[in-house]
Protein backbone atom coordinates (compact mmCIF):
# COMPACT_ATOMS: atom_id res chain seq x y z
CA UNK A 1 0.00 0.00 0.00
CA UNK A 2 0.86 3.69 -1.32
CA UNK A 3 1.81 5.79 2.00
CA UNK A 4 1.36 9.73 1.55
CA UNK A 5 3.31 11.39 4.23
CA UNK A 6 1.08 14.51 5.14
CA UNK A 7 4.08 16.97 5.05
CA UNK A 8 4.62 16.15 1.26
CA UNK A 9 0.72 16.04 0.51
CA UNK A 10 0.74 19.18 1.44
CA UNK A 11 3.28 20.47 -0.34
CA UNK A 12 1.62 18.75 -3.03
CA UNK A 13 -1.71 20.03 -2.88
CA UNK A 14 -0.13 23.70 -2.42
CA UNK A 15 1.89 23.46 -5.80
CA UNK A 16 -1.06 22.46 -7.49
CA UNK A 17 -3.34 25.48 -6.57
CA UNK A 18 0.18 27.64 -7.29
CA UNK A 19 0.22 26.46 -11.08
CA UNK A 20 -3.80 26.54 -11.15
CA UNK A 21 -3.03 30.12 -10.17
CA UNK A 22 -0.46 30.91 -12.38
CA UNK A 23 -2.47 29.32 -15.14
CA UNK A 24 -5.77 31.21 -14.49
CA UNK A 25 -3.61 34.33 -14.43
CA UNK A 26 -2.28 33.67 -17.72
CA UNK A 27 -5.55 33.78 -19.40
CA UNK A 28 -6.61 36.89 -17.54
CA UNK A 29 -3.65 38.76 -18.63
CA UNK A 30 -3.84 37.10 -22.21
CA UNK A 31 -7.29 38.67 -22.46
CA UNK A 32 -6.49 41.90 -21.38
CA UNK A 33 -6.49 44.25 -25.01
CA UNK A 34 -5.52 47.82 -25.33
CA UNK A 35 -7.03 47.65 -28.94
CA UNK A 36 -10.17 45.89 -27.60
CA UNK A 37 -10.95 48.17 -24.90
CA UNK A 38 -10.38 51.11 -26.92
CA UNK A 39 -13.09 49.81 -29.19
CA UNK A 40 -14.98 49.26 -26.38
CA UNK A 41 -14.98 52.76 -24.78
CA UNK A 42 -15.30 55.16 -28.13
CA UNK A 43 -18.57 51.92 -29.49
CA UNK A 44 -17.04 51.94 -32.44
CA UNK A 45 -14.91 49.60 -35.14
CA UNK A 46 -12.07 51.31 -36.99
CA UNK A 47 -11.78 49.14 -40.21
CA UNK A 48 -9.17 49.81 -42.52
CA UNK A 49 -10.31 48.65 -46.31
CA UNK A 50 -10.29 49.38 -50.27
CA UNK A 51 -10.79 52.64 -51.81
CA UNK A 52 -13.27 50.81 -53.97
CA UNK A 53 -12.88 47.59 -55.48
CA UNK A 54 -15.74 44.80 -57.27
CA UNK A 55 -16.06 42.08 -54.66
CA UNK A 56 -14.06 43.05 -51.60
CA UNK A 57 -15.02 46.81 -50.79
CA UNK A 58 -17.17 49.21 -52.99
CA UNK A 59 -20.41 51.81 -51.99
CA UNK A 60 -23.63 51.05 -53.52
CA UNK A 61 -26.48 53.24 -54.87
CA UNK A 62 -27.21 54.28 -51.39
CA UNK A 63 -23.56 55.41 -50.61
CA UNK A 64 -22.91 52.33 -48.15
CA UNK A 65 -20.30 50.10 -48.16
CA UNK A 66 -20.54 46.37 -49.15
CA UNK A 67 -17.94 43.78 -50.03
CA UNK A 68 -16.47 40.84 -48.68
CA UNK A 69 -13.74 42.51 -46.56
CA UNK A 70 -16.65 44.90 -45.42
CA UNK A 71 -18.37 42.00 -44.25
CA UNK A 72 -15.52 40.85 -42.45
CA UNK A 73 -15.32 44.23 -40.57
CA UNK A 74 -19.11 44.02 -39.58
CA UNK A 75 -18.87 40.54 -38.10
CA UNK A 76 -15.80 41.74 -36.01
CA UNK A 77 -18.01 45.03 -34.67
CA UNK A 78 -20.60 42.01 -34.04
CA UNK A 79 -18.90 40.08 -32.09
CA UNK A 80 -17.31 42.78 -29.83
CA UNK A 81 -20.08 45.31 -30.01
CA UNK A 82 -23.02 43.45 -30.81
CA UNK A 83 -23.88 45.25 -33.57
CA UNK A 84 -22.38 44.79 -37.48
CA UNK A 85 -23.56 48.75 -37.63
CA UNK A 86 -20.90 50.38 -35.36
CA UNK A 87 -17.98 50.33 -37.93
CA UNK A 88 -16.20 53.68 -39.52
CA UNK A 89 -14.45 52.68 -42.77
CA UNK A 90 -11.31 53.62 -43.91
CA UNK A 91 -10.33 54.34 -47.66
CA UNK A 92 -6.83 53.29 -47.86
CA UNK A 93 -4.52 53.11 -50.81
CA UNK A 94 -2.02 50.41 -51.26
CA UNK A 95 0.67 52.71 -50.70
CA UNK A 96 -0.42 53.94 -46.87
CA UNK A 97 -2.62 50.77 -45.75
CA UNK A 98 0.29 49.34 -43.81
CA UNK A 99 1.95 52.24 -42.63
CA UNK A 100 -1.85 53.67 -40.96
CA UNK A 101 -2.51 50.49 -38.90
CA UNK A 102 0.74 50.77 -37.59
CA UNK A 103 -0.12 54.42 -36.56
CA UNK A 104 -2.47 52.97 -34.94
CA UNK A 105 -5.43 55.66 -36.93
CA UNK A 106 -7.34 51.95 -37.63
CA UNK A 107 -8.04 48.84 -35.18
CA UNK A 108 -7.61 46.47 -38.10
CA UNK A 109 -6.87 46.25 -41.83
CA UNK A 110 -8.85 44.33 -44.60
CA UNK A 111 -8.29 45.84 -47.40
CA UNK A 112 -7.45 42.63 -50.40
CA UNK A 113 -3.91 42.44 -48.79
CA UNK A 114 -1.74 39.62 -49.41
CA UNK A 115 -0.16 37.69 -46.15
CA UNK A 116 3.76 37.66 -46.68
CA UNK A 117 6.90 37.56 -44.56
CA UNK A 118 7.79 40.76 -45.07
CA UNK A 119 4.89 42.60 -43.63
CA UNK A 120 4.99 39.87 -40.64
CA UNK A 121 8.15 40.66 -40.04
CA UNK A 122 9.97 43.46 -40.98
CA UNK A 123 6.63 45.86 -40.68
CA UNK A 124 5.23 44.06 -37.70
CA UNK A 125 2.28 43.12 -38.14
CA UNK A 126 0.14 39.63 -37.53
CA UNK A 127 -1.62 38.25 -39.88
CA UNK A 128 -4.62 36.59 -37.90
CA UNK A 129 -6.49 34.65 -40.94
CA UNK A 130 -7.21 34.91 -44.53
CA UNK A 131 -10.70 35.58 -46.31
CA UNK A 132 -9.55 35.16 -49.79
CA UNK A 133 -7.39 33.21 -51.84
CA UNK A 134 -6.35 34.46 -55.48
CA UNK A 135 -3.62 35.40 -57.60
CA UNK A 136 -2.04 37.60 -60.06
CA UNK A 137 -3.40 38.35 -63.52
CA UNK A 138 -3.41 40.34 -66.48
CA UNK A 139 -5.56 42.21 -69.05
CA UNK A 140 -4.08 43.50 -71.99
CA UNK A 141 -5.04 44.51 -75.06
CA UNK A 142 -6.85 42.09 -78.01
CA UNK A 143 -4.31 43.44 -80.52
CA UNK A 144 -1.11 42.44 -78.79
CA UNK A 145 -1.97 38.90 -79.43
CA UNK A 146 -0.54 37.47 -76.23
CA UNK A 147 -1.25 33.82 -75.13
CA UNK A 148 1.26 34.10 -72.24
CA UNK A 149 3.07 36.45 -69.78
CA UNK A 150 6.73 35.81 -71.30
CA UNK A 151 5.13 37.09 -74.30
CA UNK A 152 4.62 40.91 -72.67
CA UNK A 153 8.40 41.30 -72.72
CA UNK A 154 8.56 45.10 -73.82
CA UNK A 155 5.10 45.83 -72.98
CA UNK A 156 4.01 48.11 -70.11
CA UNK A 157 1.16 47.13 -67.74
CA UNK A 158 -0.31 49.21 -65.32
CA UNK A 159 -0.67 48.60 -61.50
CA UNK A 160 -0.60 50.05 -57.97
CA UNK A 161 2.06 50.79 -56.07
CA UNK A 162 2.88 49.20 -52.70
CA UNK A 163 1.34 46.07 -53.84
CA UNK A 164 3.03 42.80 -54.08
CA UNK A 165 2.34 42.88 -57.48
CA UNK A 166 4.70 44.92 -58.42
CA UNK A 167 7.75 42.68 -56.66
CA UNK A 168 6.02 39.84 -58.72
CA UNK A 169 6.54 40.88 -61.88
CA UNK A 170 10.09 42.11 -60.81
CA UNK A 171 10.82 38.77 -59.89
CA UNK A 172 9.38 37.26 -62.97
CA UNK A 173 11.58 39.49 -65.18
CA UNK A 174 14.63 38.08 -63.63
CA UNK A 175 13.47 34.85 -63.87
CA UNK A 176 12.48 34.45 -67.62
CA UNK A 177 15.09 37.24 -68.55
CA UNK A 178 12.74 39.81 -69.96
CA UNK A 179 11.45 43.34 -69.23
CA UNK A 180 7.65 43.89 -68.53
CA UNK A 181 8.03 47.27 -67.67
CA UNK A 182 5.09 48.80 -64.95
CA UNK A 183 3.22 52.02 -64.80
CA UNK A 184 2.33 52.59 -61.02
CA UNK A 185 -1.34 54.42 -59.51
CA UNK A 186 -2.19 54.81 -56.20
CA UNK A 187 -6.20 53.64 -57.21
CA UNK A 188 -7.58 51.02 -59.19
CA UNK A 189 -9.53 53.43 -61.22
CA UNK A 190 -6.56 55.46 -62.03
CA UNK A 191 -4.58 52.93 -63.51
CA UNK A 192 -7.77 51.19 -65.47
CA UNK A 193 -8.29 54.69 -67.21
CA UNK A 194 -4.91 54.76 -67.57
CA UNK A 195 -4.92 51.59 -69.47
CA UNK A 196 -8.17 52.97 -71.41
CA UNK A 197 -6.33 55.81 -72.71
CA UNK A 198 -3.56 54.07 -74.55
CA UNK A 199 -0.62 54.89 -71.96
CA UNK A 200 0.07 51.30 -71.00
CA UNK A 201 -0.15 47.84 -72.96
CA UNK A 202 -2.57 46.53 -70.03
CA UNK A 203 -3.48 46.04 -66.36
CA UNK A 204 -3.34 43.77 -63.57
CA UNK A 205 -4.73 42.99 -60.15
CA UNK A 206 -5.54 39.84 -58.17
CA UNK A 207 -7.42 37.12 -59.46
CA UNK A 208 -7.34 33.08 -59.77
CA UNK A 209 -6.09 30.92 -56.55
CA UNK A 210 -2.62 31.65 -55.77
CA UNK A 211 -1.83 33.26 -52.88
CA UNK A 212 -3.48 34.01 -49.29
CA UNK A 213 -5.52 37.42 -48.62
CA UNK A 214 -6.64 38.53 -45.35
CA UNK A 215 -6.51 40.60 -42.30
CA UNK A 216 -3.86 42.67 -40.68
CA UNK A 217 -3.31 43.85 -36.72
CA UNK A 218 -0.38 45.34 -35.19
CA UNK A 219 1.77 42.82 -33.17
CA UNK A 220 1.45 42.67 -29.15
CA UNK A 221 -1.70 42.62 -28.55
CA UNK A 222 -2.50 39.01 -28.39
CA UNK A 223 -6.34 38.66 -27.40
CA UNK A 224 -7.21 41.19 -29.96
CA UNK A 225 -5.49 38.94 -33.11
CA UNK A 226 -7.11 36.27 -31.87
CA UNK A 227 -10.67 37.46 -31.73
CA UNK A 228 -10.09 38.86 -35.23
CA UNK A 229 -8.73 34.98 -35.94
CA UNK A 230 -11.95 33.29 -34.76
CA UNK A 231 -14.67 36.23 -36.29
CA UNK A 232 -13.18 34.71 -39.75
CA UNK A 233 -13.61 31.11 -38.35
CA UNK A 234 -16.94 32.05 -37.28
CA UNK A 235 -17.96 32.94 -40.75
CA UNK A 236 -17.00 29.55 -42.46
CA UNK A 237 -18.07 27.32 -39.02
CA UNK A 238 -21.60 28.27 -40.07
CA UNK A 239 -21.05 27.31 -43.76
CA UNK A 240 -19.48 23.89 -42.59
CA UNK A 241 -22.74 23.62 -39.82
CA UNK A 242 -25.21 25.07 -42.30
CA UNK A 243 -26.23 28.03 -40.06
CA UNK A 244 -27.18 30.42 -42.43
CA UNK A 245 -28.82 33.91 -41.76
CA UNK A 246 -32.40 32.80 -41.91
CA UNK A 247 -32.04 29.90 -40.24
CA UNK A 248 -29.92 31.05 -37.25
CA UNK A 249 -32.49 31.79 -34.47
CA UNK A 250 -34.22 28.80 -35.15
CA UNK A 251 -31.30 26.69 -34.93
CA UNK A 252 -30.56 28.25 -31.95
CA UNK A 253 -33.82 27.35 -30.68
CA UNK A 254 -33.95 23.46 -31.21
CA UNK A 255 -30.58 22.36 -31.83
CA UNK A 256 -29.53 19.24 -29.21
CA UNK A 257 -26.15 19.05 -31.55
CA UNK A 258 -22.98 19.63 -28.90
CA UNK A 259 -20.78 21.34 -31.67
CA UNK A 260 -23.70 23.54 -33.11
CA UNK A 261 -24.58 24.56 -29.06
CA UNK A 262 -21.49 25.64 -28.96
CA UNK A 263 -20.79 27.57 -32.30
CA UNK A 264 -24.30 29.23 -31.01
CA UNK A 265 -23.12 30.37 -27.67
CA UNK A 266 -25.90 27.52 -25.98
CA UNK A 267 -22.86 25.66 -23.98
CA UNK A 268 -18.90 26.35 -23.41
CA UNK A 269 -18.44 29.74 -22.64
CA UNK A 270 -16.37 29.59 -25.79
CA UNK A 271 -17.57 33.80 -25.94
CA UNK A 272 -15.92 34.62 -22.63
CA UNK A 273 -12.55 33.00 -24.05
CA UNK A 274 -12.42 35.55 -26.31
CA UNK A 275 -13.56 38.39 -24.50
CA UNK A 276 -17.14 39.07 -25.94
CA UNK A 277 -20.05 37.33 -24.68
CA UNK A 278 -21.48 33.99 -25.93
CA UNK A 279 -23.47 34.54 -28.23
CA UNK A 280 -21.03 36.35 -30.66
CA UNK A 281 -21.31 33.72 -33.42
CA UNK A 282 -24.88 33.46 -33.33
CA UNK A 283 -24.66 37.59 -34.25
CA UNK A 284 -22.48 36.88 -36.98
CA UNK A 285 -24.61 34.31 -38.28
CA UNK A 286 -28.03 35.85 -37.88
CA UNK A 287 -26.72 39.45 -39.08
CA UNK A 288 -23.93 39.27 -41.26
CA UNK A 289 -24.53 35.34 -42.80
CA UNK A 290 -22.04 32.51 -43.03
CA UNK A 291 -19.04 32.71 -45.32
CA UNK A 292 -20.79 31.09 -48.27
CA UNK A 293 -23.36 33.51 -48.48
CA UNK A 294 -21.16 36.54 -48.24
CA UNK A 295 -19.31 35.41 -51.20
CA UNK A 296 -22.61 34.48 -53.08
CA UNK A 297 -23.83 38.00 -52.41
CA UNK A 298 -19.86 39.66 -53.08
CA UNK A 299 -18.10 37.27 -55.74
CA UNK A 300 -20.62 35.00 -56.80
CA UNK A 301 -23.88 34.63 -58.62
CA UNK A 302 -25.26 37.56 -56.77
CA UNK A 303 -22.20 39.56 -57.41
CA UNK A 304 -19.13 38.92 -59.77
CA UNK A 305 -20.55 35.96 -60.60
CA UNK A 306 -17.06 34.15 -60.14
CA UNK A 307 -16.78 30.33 -59.15
CA UNK A 308 -16.09 29.59 -55.50
CA UNK A 309 -12.90 27.49 -56.86
CA UNK A 310 -10.14 26.96 -53.60
CA UNK A 311 -12.49 29.82 -51.91
CA UNK A 312 -15.04 26.91 -51.55
CA UNK A 313 -15.12 24.46 -48.22
CA UNK A 314 -12.21 21.80 -47.82
CA UNK A 315 -15.25 19.51 -48.53
CA UNK A 316 -15.82 21.03 -51.71
CA UNK A 317 -12.51 20.82 -53.15
CA UNK A 318 -11.63 24.42 -51.69
CA UNK A 319 -8.91 25.42 -49.41
CA UNK A 320 -11.12 26.63 -46.15
CA UNK A 321 -11.40 25.11 -43.15
CA UNK A 322 -11.54 25.27 -39.45
CA UNK A 323 -10.16 24.10 -36.41
CA UNK A 324 -12.71 21.95 -34.08
CA UNK A 325 -14.75 24.04 -31.66
CA UNK A 326 -13.83 22.09 -29.13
Amino acid sequence: MFQIRPGLAAFGLALALSLGSAGSARAQNELKSPTMEAIKKRDQLICGIDTGIPGYAYQDSKGDWQGLDVAYCRAIADALLGSPSKVKFIGLTSKVRFSVLQSGEIDVLIRDSEQTFIRNTQLGLDEPAYNFYTGQTFMVRKNLNVAHAKELNGATICLLTGTTLETNIADYNRANGIKINTLLFDKPEEAFAAADAGRCDGYTDDGGSVAALGSFTRLGDQAWSRLVKWVQYAMVEGEVLGVTQSNAEQTRQSTKDPEMRRYLGLEGDFGKLLGVDNAWAYRIAKDIGNYGEVYEATFGDKGLKLPRGMNNLYTKGGLFMTPSWK
